[in-house]
């Protein structure tokens, strides 16, 4: 175990680094909220500076014990919000911009990915905070992308660096998001208007299933630390991830191409299942997590590091907030975003 000061001008903090776990900073105990949002707001630069070195720190001791009080933290960290677009996945909303992190099933495990990494904006950081501690599992897990993209075999990234990734998704009412949640919009016109305004293209497949596709670079550069890293969902909702029964299911159901998400190489090839579970492998080398406590909150830069989720036992409630908004733009993408697929 290995400690560290960030600054003498957050004296009192100390960073504790396990292997296997993310950085964890222990703070003081605190009598209110209010207290511990003016520690926060003055040591915010040091959290910040820590968070670049880790992608990712544990927050342990607070008094945080809802959404309000969440708040009151995520209002000391984070100096502005960011929305949720393209949504992917239900989420209860409980106002001021404090989400539940997922309401997806206890059982189903979530593989590592950086939020909205198909947006052309993004959140540069999240804040998770925990309400309420499960009885086993349920860890919000994360890795460095950094340290994956140099895992990952040279010549496939050479390939993604070229011609970044393709997602290809299909919303409805049956399976994955339908089209209104996810571009809020009831209104056709408003989603085609979304998909025209950021490089999406899309067809109605009938009046209410609608497919798209959209061509993302699958490496950026932190826009503050200069660092490389992969920042994608190719893994994360390509058909090679899922479950085998599950992936038969879906696949005998809505055939290939009606998958609610798959992914492709940029130039639309599809690559072999060794070539998935290599990056599905990196991520899985970089995994570190920690069991939540009531009252902690684990800030992520949203760039650094993915995160994901364990399945757990008991109740549960992680709340989300995202912020420090980041354009696509910023991050030196090493292909530019399309509607199709490289070189057509």
């Amino acid at each position: 175990m290995t400690t560290f000061a960030p600054s003498p001008a957050a004296a009192g903090v100390t960073v504790v680094r396990e292997p296997g776990k993310p950085a964890i900073l222990h703070t003081p105990a605190f009598g209110t909220m209010a207290e511990a949002a003016a520690w926060l707001s003055d040591r915010r630069a040091d959290i910040q500076a820590e968070l670049h070195r880790s992608g990712a720190v544990m927050l342990r001791g607070l008094p945080v014990t809802n959404a309000a009080t969440f708040a009151e933290a995520r209002d000391a960290l984070i100096a502005e919000r960011a929305g949720y677009k393209e949504k992917a996945t239900p989420r209860t909303d409980f106002g001021e911009g404090v989400f539940s992190s997922t309401d997806l099933p206890a059982a189903q495990p979530i593989r590592l990915h950086n939020e909205n990494s198909y947006t052309l904006d993004f959140p540069g950081v999240l804040l998770f905070g925990c309400v309420t501690a499960p009885e086993t599992g349920g860890a919000t897990t994360v890795g460095d992308m950094r340290k994956a993209l140099a895992l990952l075999p040279p010549d496939l990234v050479d390939r993604f660096a070229e011609a970044g990734w393709l997602l290809v998704r299909n919303y409805s009412d049956l399976a994955g998001m339908p089209w209104r949640k996810a571009f809020s919009s009831d209104e056709p016109a408003g989603a085609e208007a979304y998909c025209d305004d950021h490089a999406i293209g899309y067809e109605w497949l009938d009046e209410d299933t609608l497919r798209t596709r959209q061509r993302r670079s699958a490496i950026i550069t932190h826009p503050v630390t200069g660092e490389r890293v992969w920042f994608n969902h190719f893994a994360f909702w390509n058909a090679r991830s899922l479950d085998e029964d599950v992936r038969e299911v879906l696949t005998e159901t809505f055939g290939e191409d009606g998958l609610p998400f798959h992914t492709l190489l940029g130039d639309g090839t599809a690559l072999t299942d060794a070539e998935v579970d290599a990056v599905n492998d990196a991520y899985q080398a970089v995994t570190v997590r920690e069991s939540w406590r009531t009252g902690d909150l684990m800030l992520v830069d949203n760039i650094l590091c993915a995160h994901g989720r364990e399945s757990y036992t008991g109740d549960r409630k992680i709340l989300v907030a995202m912020g420090e908004p980041v354009p696509l733009s910023a991050c030196s993408p090493t292909s530019a975003p399309s509607t199709a697929p490289y070189g057509r």
